[in-house]
Formats: C-alpha cells, sequence, structure tokens
C-alpha cells in the first residue's frame, strides 16, 4: 500500500510562487511514476494532469505550467515536489499528488493523495 501526503497548499497572490510537497510511504513498492495533478473548482472540471515525473528521471509537464513549473523527487526523503511561479487564478484549485505502482508484470496502479488547496488571488 502506498499513502500520499501533499502539504504547502494556500493562499497565494496572482504573480506569486508556491511549492507543494508529498510525503511518499511506498512499504518497497516500486513506483513507476510520481505526480501532480489538479481539479479546479468549477462545474464539469476534469482531474488533469500537471507534472509528472518517470522514475528514469523524465519529465513531463501540461501546457497550463510548461515553462513555470518545475517538478522534482527526493529518493532520500521520499518526497516529490512541485514548485510554480507567476500564478494566476487559473491555478486555483485542489491538487493531487499520485504515484503510479507496478502492482504486477504489465500492470500497474494509481495512488493518490487526499489533496491540497491552492487559491490564487487577483
Amino acid at each position: 500500500q502506498v499513502q500520499l501526503v501533499e502539504s504547502g497548499g494556500g493562499l497565494v497572490q496572482a504573480g506569486g510562487s508556491l511549492r507543494l510537497s508529498c510525503a511518499v510511504s511506498d512499504n518497497g513498492a516500486r513506483i513507476l511514476e510520481r505526480g501532480w495533478y489538479r481539479q479546479r473548482q468549477v462545474p464539469g472540471a476534469q482531474r488533469e494532469m500537471v507534472a509528472v515525473i518517470h522514475s528514469s528521471g523524465a519529465t513531463r509537464y501540461s501546457d497550463a505550467v510548461k515553462g513555470r513549473s518545475t517538478i522534482s523527487r527526493d529518493y532520500r526523503e521520499k518526497t516529490v515536489s512541485l514548485e510554480m511561479k507567476s500564478l494566476t487564478p487559473e491555478d486555483s484549485a485542489v491538487y493531487y499528488c499520485t504515484a503510479v505502482v507496478i502492482v504486477d508484470i504489465g500492470k500497474s496502479r494509481d495512488f493518490w493523495g487526499q489533496g491540497t488547496q491552492v487559491t490564487v488571488s487577483s
């Protein structure tokens, strides 16, 4: 079982920056990918990928945050972090930490944290 606990959300002014962290308790599980998703609190909003980092170190970012965000991991501390700058009200959302865990040959399972609220004021 993998447990993920996010921290670092809160209220930020537009143009500011923030750093989200996720403590990962992997219990020896093999994690293929770690990442951050978000879900805006507007009707019909889907959970969307923000940034992910593969076990190889390769990273992917959504077009919405590319160039102003950095995802990183610390194996010793077992954390995955997301730094975002030049925030706008459109970045306001609940941010979720996620891990893709290999559970069997060719099979994986997604684990999610509880989420942390980020609100960007204009």
